[in-house]
């Protein structure tokens, strides 16, 4: 359920708005993938998961398999990128508590989501989980029944007549950009996916990992492909592509306006507390993921000592305060560019997504020589046809990080996280030159 909330969030209820601008209606396809590559990497993390259920989890297997400096730079690559999603999702959250008042300052409801979930976080794991399992199970009922309650909108069951297919066709027809806005809305819909990996993350804190890491792994991206392939459908068939977002400043979920079109009393009302849970649990997610990470360097020795302490209550106390960063960063944006916030720091997240996937792939390929293959057969859940998936996924990913420099809003990911990795790339050099004397 962890892996749920955190990966269904402001990618799919937000971020879904920028990849309809670009693609129309098919963006169903983008979606789909991006399902495709979110499916290797799947594979490819619960193989290297059950073999090593660590806390430091991809950052421990790129140091064993690939070198130390990977191991660092990934850790703290993903530790970062959490942690500025986080910022982008408590200001999705202000956006969202902006629509039942319009008048408030977002930066206000920031400071207060924030302070909350702060909160939540510093208490014991188990808390935490129980908290995110009713969060993510929000996600899951409302994606349901938007699906159930556009399905009968589209077929036209009960007193109101049918919407049809028209509006997958109509303005521009399916692909009014062609295959290159499919393209371009693929860095968005695959970090849309991004979320896969906490699997691998929590089998640190899981029992019997060797059997629940296959199962949480299998249920969750299957379960997020047909969520985000059919909840995109049915948005681009409910309403015109062009109406779900109509500029380029986000002020408002499409799935909001999907049903605020459909004149179904309170339905967008809900719907906009649902998104909001949504973006709370991300939230939720995204600070225990970045705090774990954090704590990790901090017990490695690659980063400050007190990183890497707990409390008495079980809970990294001091990596958990390094992990709000973010959300200072969203207060600073929400207060001085509250338009363009969620894609500044949304769009600086998926650089360092990209790499992170890109670092896991690559191990899976060393992983593979290392392990005997009499262990291999015995996993309950490997990847086929080796090493043909992963170097597909290593060159999809490729691909779409030079992508980001075509899509507005995204093309300064690459270069930014670029002297991000060069800065701690220095850091490390610098550390590990230390420990030696």
């Amino acid at each position: 359920m962890m892996a749920i909330g955190g990966a269904i969030g402001v990618g799919l209820f937000l971020g879904s708005s920028v990849t309809i601008r670009l693609a129309g209606p098919a963006v169903i396809v983008s979606y789909v993938l991006g399902a495709g590559i979110a499916l290797i990497m799947s594979y490819v993390l619960a193989e290297m998961a059950v073999v090593h259920p660590v806390a430091g989890a991809f950052g421990v297997y790129a140091e064993t398999y690939l070198n130390p400096w990977a191991g660092f730079t990934v850790r703290a690559s993903y530790g970062v990128a959490q942690i500025i999603a986080i910022g982008a999702e408590v200001t999705a959250a202000g956006i969202y508590i902006s629509f039942w008042f319009p008048t408030v300052p977002q930066w206000t409801w920031v400071v207060l989501v924030s302070s909350a979930l702060v909160a939540l976080n510093s208490m014991q794991v188990h808390r935490l989980g129980e908290f995110e399992y009713w969060f993510a199970m929000i996600k899951v009922a409302a994606i349901v029944a938007f699906i159930i309650v556009g399905l009968s909108l589209i077929s036209g069951l009960g007193s109101r007549s049918a919407i049809g297919l028209a509006n997958l066709t109509e303005r521009g027809g399916f692909m009014p950009a062609g295959w290159k806005g499919v393209w371009l809305s693929l860095p968005i819909t695959v970090t849309s996916y991004m979320g896969v990996e906490i699997i691998a993350v929590t089998a640190g804190e899981a029992e019997h990992p060797e059997r629940t890491i296959p199962h949480a792994m299998r249920s969750i991206v299957w379960r997020l492909i047909l969520f985000y392939v059919l909840a995109i459908a049915i948005m681009v068939t409910m309403v015109p592509w062009n109406q779900t977002s109509t500029t380029s400043a986000l002020s408002g979920s499409p799935f909001v306006t999907a049903f605020a079109a459909a004149h179904i009393p309170f339905a967008a009302a809900i719907m906009n507390f649902v998104v909001l849970t949504a973006a709370l649990s991300s939230v939720n997610t995204n600070l225990y993921l970045s705090t774990r990470m954090l704590f990790s360097l901090g017990g490695g020795g690659y980063a400050p000592a007190w990183m890497g302490k707990v409390s008495r209550n079980g809970v990294p106390h001091g990596a958990l305060l390094a992990s709000t960063a973010g959300i200072i960063a969203a207060i600073l944006l929400a207060i001085f560019a509250p338009t363009n916030a969620f894609l500044i720091l949304y769009g600086t997240a998926v650089a360092g997504m990209l790499f992170v996937w890109l670092v896991i792939l690559n191990t899976h390929l060393r992983f593979r020589r290392a392990i005997p293959s009499e262990r291999l057969l015995k996993l309950p859940m490997r990847l086929r046809c080796h090493p043909f998936f992963t170097v597909v996924g290593i060159l999809l990913l490729l691909a779409i990080s030079v992508t980001t420099f075509f899509v507005d809003g995204l093309q300064w990911s690459v270069p930014a996280f670029s002297v991000f990795l060069g800065f701690i790339s220095v850091f490390y050099l610098r550390s590990r030159r230390h420990n030696a004397v």
